[in-house]
């Protein structure tokens, strides 16, 4: 009776007007989706490489070490074609420099505002909103429209359970909504071998582990629609409970998540950390110029008495040591305020990591938070990725400065030192020590892409998936009890 009840069930989701036209439109959404992400993401391959090329060419123009800066870019992560997550929100490149402070900048959405008003449409997307609509839309009226339709007697005159009745619908309705959905998801994964997408092994595992969890939300729904159903008399009245439903938890509730955390901790904005960053700078700058005037006074007063030529002639003697004292005390003031800067920034940035942890465990009571942050840590492309990108441009620009430092002195101290001489008869002339040549480039370090591991992308989702599961067995077990005491009247 049970496959009868099942058969029955299927019958009533493909014979639907209904079924042709969602599974059409959810074929084309999904394969559209893929098709731009595929787009897309070969489009932001092209972009950069050449950007990195054209790094290279800016580099071999410098013609000193402390002049010299370099690039750190973010490479695109085929993943991005299905959950492009926080990808086009930062920045693509950073600057690395000694005396610069290195930050992701210049993001998709900020070079192209259209895109931020409407965003992309990606696999995600479509399964967060379109795939959950269209679950309780098949779901509304499971129980209660039997019992509109007079059928619910009929089916209960045999020797049913309730118990077979609720599940036969339940595995009905998954089978009549999941598997025909699987056949454009699995088009879409043959688009990526058609297109030769670069995917290693790892890929295809979090593919596979984002296709699941996809199912498991698309479960859900599906569960808790046959729940309303079953605890209402009225399809009218479980369709109206539903479609709010739907709306609170896939748009309301992740957005209260960081509006409420927010309230309970500040963190400072960019403007006013860039404020304190820069007033330090500034002040320290200024104690050190008032300083290094002072130190030029005593050297200056050293020379009291002397002729011009014993003057030009001390100078020439103590240039280098001069230099080398004012560069080691010049370093000592970068290094305090490299310091300054880093600290104020790691502070903040763990007030910020709290601020997420809060507004991301609020946001979780929404079955669709959770599979949005699972599908998001599939697919690196988590609120997180800024962090990892901007600690490892920070360790690069550590090493990238030891290096610059140590070309500089091996260049004899003249890289960086512009000098400054007076004839009567060409005037002033300012000029460099590398001013005719070009620096060898050869064994500058180059920045890697951080490292992030399949357990690293996994063990995050976890409790996402867990909660996932607990909402679909609580939904599941809830149409159960309900039903136990539906009347059947």
């Amino acid at each position: 009776m049970f496959r009868l009840l099942v058969e029955k069930e299927l019958k009533n989701i493909i014979q639907s007007p209904k079924f042709l036209a969602t599974f059409l439109t959810c074929s084309f959404l999904i394969l559209l989706s893929i098709g731009i992400g595929i787009n897309e993401y070969f489009n932001m391959m092209e972009q950069y490489n050449t950007a990195k090329n054209l790094a290279k060419t800016e580099m071999t123009q410098a013609r000193s070490w402390m002049s010299l800066s370099a690039k750190a870019f973010r490479e695109p992560d085929p993943m991005q074609i299905f959950s492009a997550g926080v990808n086009y929100d930062i920045g693509r490149y950073s600057i690395v420099h000694e005396r610069q402070d290195s930050k992701l900048q210049n993001s998709v959405y900020s070079d192209d505002p259209i895109f931020a008003v409407f965003r992309y449409m990606d696999f995600t997307f479509i399964v967060t909103v379109v795939f959950s609509l269209f679950a309780i839309l098949f779901t509304y009226n499971t129980v209660n429209g039997e019992r509109e339709n007079g059928t619910m007697r009929l089916v209960f005159s045999n020797a049913i359970p309730r118990s077979t009745f609720i599940s036969a619908k339940f595995v009905g309705s998954w089978l009549g909504l999941v598997i025909p959905l699987l056949v454009p998801i699995l088009v879409g994964l043959l688009l990526l071998v058609i297109f030769k997408v670069p995917l290693s092994s790892a890929h295809w595992i979090k593919i596979i582990m984002l296709i699941s969890t996809s199912v498991l939300y698309l479960t859900f729904f599906i569960a808790f629609g046959i729940l309303i159903s079953a605890v209402t008399k009225y399809s009218s009245v479980s369709f109206m409970i539903l479609l709010v439903s739907w709306i609170t938890l896939v748009f309301i509730i992740p957005r209260i998540g960081v509006m409420t955390a927010s309230q309970f901790i500040s963190v400072p904005t960019v403007a006013e950390l860039e404020s304190q960053k820069d007033s330090f700078s500034k002040a320290r700058w200024e104690k050190h110029y008032g300083e290094i005037e002072k130190v030029w006074r005593a050297r200056n007063a050293e020379m009291n008495g002397m002729s011009e030529a014993d003057r030009q002639s001390y100078r020439e003697e103590n240039e280098y040591k001069w230099f080398e004292e004012d560069d080691k005390v010049r370093n000592e003031v970068q290094k305090e305020i490299t310091k300054y800067s880093s600290k104020l920034s790691d502070d903040v940035r763990n007030r910020k990591a709290t601020l997420e942890n809060l507004a991301l465990n609020i946001s979780r009571i929404s079955p669709a938070s959770s599979f949005q942050l699972a599908a998001m840590n599939l697919a690196t492309s988590d609120i997180n990725l800024k962090n990892r990108y901007e600690k490892e441009i920070q360790n690069y620009r550590q090493t990238f400065s030891t290096f610059t430092q140590k070309k500089q002195k091996e260049s004899g101290g003249q890289a960086g030192m512009f000098r400054i001489s007076i004839d009567s008869q060409s005037g002033v002339k300012v000029s460099s020590g590398r001013d005719e040549s070009s620096l060898n480039l050869r064994d500058v370090p180059k920045f890697t892409q951080p490292s992030h591991t399949i357990s690293q992308a996994v063990v995050p989702t976890i409790i996402d998936i867990g909660l996932m599961m607990f909402f679909t067995l609580f939904s599941f077990g809830g149409a159960f009890f309900a039903f136990n005491k539906y009347d059947l009247r």
